[in-house]
């Protein structure tokens, strides 16, 4: 909803304008900077963190880091902090977020399925971690034991999306059959087929597994982009558009948005397309009217389009929605902010804070804080400002 305008960012250091941010390293993919406080004779950039590193049994500190600036790689600097690769969040035995190297998780992780692979759920946490990172082949033989052991239709779909990430197309293909005959009810089985049959270069097979998730859930959006994405490769936009609303307007569809949410992200991210955006999503709410997803679509296109009266004029009648949504809560007070419309977003603020969802509740306590720090702010700068009068 917000707009912001980003600056250049400055040189890493005073007169040194090199991308390779001195010592002569072609920095490919994210990077970091490792210098001593010494090379900031002119002030530390406001972009900075301060990182002191301690060496282990009180070793000193490589001689190169003393010496000069040292370009890093992110799993460098994930080392120096600490990590054990990438630092992800999770929570500790109260439920407090805590922070800890992706290797260290995993091999935690490891550790407890080991100690009893006769509970399930352990793999289960274990195999959705590695699938997380993408360690397709570690994940593979945990389910796979799993699926062995008595596992659900979840079981067997996450086996098969776990083969079919490595090109097991036959071994997928089976899997994914297993998890579908488990799972009548649920799209993703055939959706993931859809792309192993994509994979097989059968588009006949494939346009026929992505309608049938249509078909068993008409509300998932995934299927209705999956399908549009198709009969724009195999045809063209107008005629992914045109397919889509003539199956949209079928009966047993009439009543859900999503091949309208569908449509409208495709035309959302371009200023030259996005009322086009805007009229597929007034579309979606016109179907669903007490459905978040169309109203946070919409409020959302409303906002990059600096439309903030049509946000409040679509979210005020949805209070209750909003309420218990914190995405919507999000789109109505940035409208309101931005309008500077002081009454409507303390009464906003405080039917938040009565809230029953607590991630609602919790959004209105945190910006209520930042509201009222901004007026004092204000106030202080007048009060300068009649003062220096």
């Amino acid at each position: 909803m917000s707009q912001t305008t980003t600056a250049p960012p400055k040189p890493p250091f005073p007169g040194n304008s090199s991308p390779n941010g001195g010592g002569g390293v072609a920095i490919t993919g994210g990077a970091a900077i490792l210098a001593p406080i010494q090379s900031f004779p002119n002030g530390v950039p406001a972009q900075a963190l301060v990182l002191i590193p301690l060496g282990a049994n009180g070793q000193q500190v490589e001689k190169e880091i003393v010496n000069g600036p040292v370009a890093l790689t992110m799993d460098q600097v994930w080392k120096l902090l600490g990590f054990n690769g990438p630092a992800v969040q999770v929570q500790d035995d109260q439920g407090r977020p805590i922070a800890i190297g992706r290797d260290d998780l995993l091999a935690g992780l490891e550790k407890h399925w080991n100690e009893d692979q006769e509970d399930l759920n352990r793999g289960r946490i274990y195999a959705q971690e590695l699938m997380k990172h993408e360690f397709h082949a570690k994940a593979e033989p945990v389910l796979a034991k799993i699926v062995a052991r008595g596992g659900d239709g979840g079981d067997w779909l996450a086996l098969g999306i776990s083969q079919l990430a490595q090109e097991k197309l036959d071994k997928a293909e089976g899997t994914l059959k297993g998890a579908q005959n488990l799972m009548k009810d649920n799209p993703y089985p055939s959706l993931h087929l859809a792309k192993l049959y994509r994979a097989k270069k059968d588009t006949k097979v494939e346009r026929e597994s992505v309608e049938h998730a249509i078909q068993i859930q008409p509300g998932n959006v995934d299927a209705w982009v999956y399908l549009f994405n198709f009969i724009k490769e195999s045809e063209n936009e107008d005629k992914a558009v045109e397919q889509i609303e003539e199956l949209a307007n079928a009966p047993v569809n009439a009543k859900t948005a999503a091949p309208f949410v569908a449509l409208q992200g495709f035309f959302a991210n371009d200023e030259k397309t996005r009322d086009k955006a805007i009229a597929f999503a007034k579309r979606g709410v016109d179907r669903a009217p007490s459905d978040p997803i169309p109203l946070l679509v919409l409020s959302a296109l409303y906002g990059q389009s600096s439309k903030l009266d049509e946000v409040v004029k679509l979210l005020a009648p949805q209070e209750a929605l909003v309420q218990q949504d914190v995405r919507l809560a999000h789109n109505y007070f940035q409208a309101l902010l931005q309008l500077r419309d002081m009454q409507k977003l303390t009464a906003l603020l405080n039917k938040l804070a009565t809230s029953p969802n607590r991630e609602v509740k919790q959004f209105a306590i945190d910006q209520s804080r930042a509201v009222a720090q901004m007026l004092q702010q204000q106030q202080q700068a007048l009060a300068a400002a009649t003062t220096q009068k």
